[in-house]
């Protein structure tokens, strides 16, 4: 197709990506207004460089430990995700057992159910545990999915068989061969689910907002919403404080984009 046959596509592109891009690009501007400036009407477009909001937002909010929060809560559920999900996948794909596929349609039917409908009974749990505004209660109920043990199978399941029969022929058990043969070989299908369930869980607002109301338990997500007051809201510091929980997200999107895009393309060759 000749070049100049593609300006609708990228006149089309174009306005997308400006769509897309103008939502983050108000708030950089929001974050370096003044109360003032960031509620007139018309718009400001120029701000006055109030970089003091990003200092405000970590003085006035418990910022550092919400930081900490979030970063043990993303790990915690990453691990327990990777380890997990991968372990059932592999049974899914691998091993035969009675009730197999059964089994595996229930756990698909569950992707099928709003996940607002779990809310009540995990908080009902947590809170028979005692598990209220602590990290177990943040960690646990996000450390299995069901999304993660489907993705996890379909790599499980277009690795060769022939490497499991070698060390099967060798004498491994089936725990040794699920951890030093074929979960080495899935390592494409892991790294795409840890990078999703690192941007699930950092951006996580419903679940860390019902079950930790302590403000220094809180997530950043959960912190971050509590700025919105009912009769008033300072906007700059909010957007400062937006732009600040985003960065190191931000930074491993950027890093790991490739593998994570090939994970999920290789996920859907089976």
């Amino acid at each position: 197709m000749r070049s100049g046959r593609l300006w609708p596509v990228h006149l089309t592109l174009g306005i997308g990506a400006a769509a897309m891009v103008a939502p983050f690009f108000w708030q950089v501007l929001t974050s370096l207004k003044s109360f003032t400036e960031s509620t007139r009407t018309p718009p400001t477009w120029i701000p006055s460089w109030q970089w003091s909001n990003f200092a405000k937002v970590v003085e006035d909010t418990p910022f550092l430990q919400q930081f900490g929060n979030t970063v043990v809560m993303t790990t915690g559920r990453t691990l327990a995700q990777l380890l997990f999900c991968s372990m059932a996948a592999y049974a899914f794909a691998r091993l035969r057992f009675p009730g197999r596929d059964a089994i595996f349609i229930v756990l698909l039917s569950v992707l099928m159910v709003p996940s607002q409908l779990f809310l009540i009974p995990q908080y009902q749990i947590v809170q028979e545990l005692g598990w209220l505004n602590s990290l177990p209660g943040l960690i646990v109920p996000g450390m299995f999915s069901a999304f993660g043990t489907f993705m996890l199978r379909q790599f499980f399941l277009n690795l060769p068989g022939e490497v499991e029969e070698a060390a099967r022929i060798d004498g491994a058990s089936p725990f040794r061969i699920f951890w030093s043969v074929m979960l080495p070989l899935a390592r494409p299908g892991l790294l795409a689910l840890g990078v999703l369930t690192v941007l699930w869980s950092w951006n996580d607002l419903m679940w860390p907002l019902i079950v930790n109301t302590d403000p220094e338990r809180m997530t950043l997500s959960a912190g971050l919403s509590a700025l919105q007051g009912e009769h008033f809201t300072e906007y700059p510091v909010l957007m400062a404080g937006s732009l600040l929980a985003s960065a190191p997200i931000i930074v491993v999107f950027v890093v790991l984009q490739k593998q994570l895009i090939q994970g999920i393309a290789f996920t859907g060759s089976k």
